[in-house]
């Protein structure tokens, strides 16, 4: 830069100083960003709980349903409920109906052991299930159930607000997408829904209880985990 430049930006920045009123003063305190980010996580996550909080009341207020009647307790959610990653199962087992939380004994096991091949804690995630009660005898839930039971779980969806939603299983499949169809015909495939404006990728794939039956089909999980995994690095996700 030449002495005539160095002089000219002198002469802008005299100019600035003059047009600023002698009374004006600069506060020399730090501008606490940090921690105004973190009270709004906390608000957000609050009010997230009181959303679920408000929702799994008004599924508890359900009438004439024979899975509430056969059940000990509704299974709403577990994990981290600011993720990123949401995952969608089927409905509770016993145990699972016993302890009140999804993904639970060997089916949750062999959950930790699947996203753990592709880089992910199971605590980072946040997991669910498409209808909240257990069937009578363990049975698949009618197709009438599963829509009764679908209005809510969209809901969930909505409150959570993840990046992407993982459908495990083909009563979650057919509770979002309504098609009632072998998941090997549509397992490893992106669909997407929208929910309230807003766009949501989901992955089909098989449910751990599922994988427990027939092992066999635990390579084509595996496929649909790379996907998955890829999705999570093309969106530049972090969990």
């Amino acid at each position: 830069m030449t002495k005539n430049n160095l002089n000219q930006n002198a002469i802008y920045r005299q100019k600035l100083l003059d047009m600023i009123e002698p009374d004006f003063i600069f506060s020399t305190k730090p501008i606490k960003r940090i921690k105004m980010t973190k009270n709004t996580n906390n608000s957000n996550h609050s009010n997230k709980s009181q959303l679920i909080f408000d929702l799994k009341k008004q599924i508890n207020s359900i009438e004439n349903c024979n899975l509430k009647n056969n059940s000990k307790n509704l299974v709403m959610g577990d994990g981290d409920i600011n993720s990123p990653i949401m995952l969608i199962g089927e409905n509770p087992n016993e145990k699972e109906d016993i302890l009140g939380l999804p993904f639970q004994g060997e089916v949750g096991l062999l959950l930790t052991k699947m996203l753990s091949a592709i880089g992910i804690k199971r605590e980072k995630v946040y997991s669910t299930y498409s209808v909240n009660f257990r069937s009578p005898n363990d049975r698949k839930p009618t197709t009438q159930e599963i829509k009764r039971y679908s209005v809510f779980l969209k809901d969930h969806i909505s409150i959570i607000n993840p990046k992407i939603v993982i459908l495990m299983g083909s009563t979650a499949m057919e509770s979002l997408i309504g098609i009632n169809d072998k998941i090997s015909n549509l397992r490893g495939q992106w669909k997407e829904i929208i929910l309230n404006n807003k766009t949501f990728p989901l992955m089909i794939t098989f449910s751990p209880s599922y994988l427990l039956k027939f092992p066999e089909y635990k390579k084509y999980s595996w496929e649909d985990l790379k996907k998955i995994k890829q999705k999570i690095l093309d969106l530049n996700i972090k969990i």
